[in-house]
């Protein structure tokens, strides 16, 4: 299954389950996205579910919370990572302290889809990596599948959980493929406590490969990258782990650091900007609490402190496997 038929899967299990699950955003209905994630939807589920909107992303947001606060699940489409910033009010001043400001008494379980990064040769706004400014706001979850298996799991745990969610869908391996196993997150979540059990398994990170000497950090888009660069490293003798995040915030930095006591060498590799990033974030929690077991500095690979560049130069400005590399070759000369 491609990572874009199994959000759709996903989508279409959790509507099935869940009446309350809706549908919003920009040409989602008929068309099924620009994407196509949510092709056929629409036909199933009716306009009343799979609901177009105006181009307001502020007036999407804003109508979801009040739907939310009706009792509905809203899962929005901002249909690219760029057009997230008219409704970053919005989502950073309601929705995201809105159960906090009620005293509890409030839930708001709103997902917000949001196809991110590069790699698609697309025009300005069409590729950013703002996930730093929605971890950094209290309240909020925000997580990444790197692999079909996890998009079906993760889009569905996303909706059973009472918090809102910005689920960051990389959209260059929206056709990668890989199996899809529908019947253990189904299981899950018709379990009594399936809501609070989703919601904290999409929360831990994974070790996708196991290695020795160097710890590789990624989500979403890189991890397929990290793992190429394990893979490389491995045929030069360097035996590589490759830590898929999953969850940007909050940050399961135990797994992290787990690995990083293992091999003693970090290197973190995200396509946003290493200035005021994830991986600072994550960086400054292993040196607190593995420094003594650190060999090595650790290392960052990301995108440049400057605007995402013209599709013709995307890919010098995007972290490749030879920057990836390269960081892995510095880490282990100490």
């Amino acid at each position: 299954m491609t990572m874009a038929g199994a959000i759709n899967r996903g989508l279409r299990a959790a509507m099935d389950r869940d009446e309350k699950v809706l549908l919003m955003g920009e040409d989602i209905g008929q068309l099924g996205g620009v994407f196509r994630v949510t092709d056929g939807l629409w036909k199933d589920f009716g306009p009343d579910r799979v609901m177009d909107t105006p181009l307001a992303e502020s007036g999407i947001v804003g109508t979801a919370i009040g739907m939310a606060m009706r009792g509905y699940r809203p899962v929005i489409e901002i249909q690219f990572d760029g057009f997230i910033f008219p409704a970053y009010d919005q989502i950073t001043t309601q929705l995201a302290k809105m159960h906090y400001r009620s005293q509890g008494r409030i839930q708001l379980p709103v997902v917000i889809r949001v196809p991110f990064a590069g790699g698609i040769g697309a025009v300005e706004h069409h590729s950013e990596s703002p996930e730093a400014l929605f971890a950094h706001t209290a309240g909020l979850r925000a997580i990444s599948p790197a692999t079909p298996q996890d998009a079906y799991d993760m889009i569905q745990q996303a909706i059973a959980s009472p918090d809102p969610v910005l689920f960051f869908e990389p959209k260059a391996r929206y056709w990668d493929k890989g199996e899809v196993d529908e019947g253990r997150v189904d299981a899950q979540l018709s379990a009594e406590d399936g809501a609070s059990a989703g919601t904290a398994e999409m929360s831990r990170g994974r070790v996708a490969r196991s290695g020795t000497d160097v710890t590789l950090v990624a989500y979403g888009p890189t991890v397929r990258l990290a793992l190429q660069a394990a893979e490389v490293a491995g045929a030069d003798g360097t035996s590589v782990e490759v830590v898929d995040l999953r969850s940007i915030s909050p940050l399961d930095s135990a797994t992290v650091v787990r690995s990083a006591k293992r091999t003693g060498r970090v290197v973190i590799v995200h396509e946003a900007p290493t200035a005021y990033g994830p991986g600072a974030e994550l960086s400054a929690r292993i040196a607190e609490e593995a420094f003594f077991h650190l060999h090595a500095p650790v290392l960052r690979v990301g995108g440049f402190h400057a605007p995402y560049p013209g599709s013709k130069l995307e890919h010098d400005y995007l972290p490749n496997l030879d920057r990836v590399l390269d960081a892995v070759d510095r880490v282990m000369t100490h």
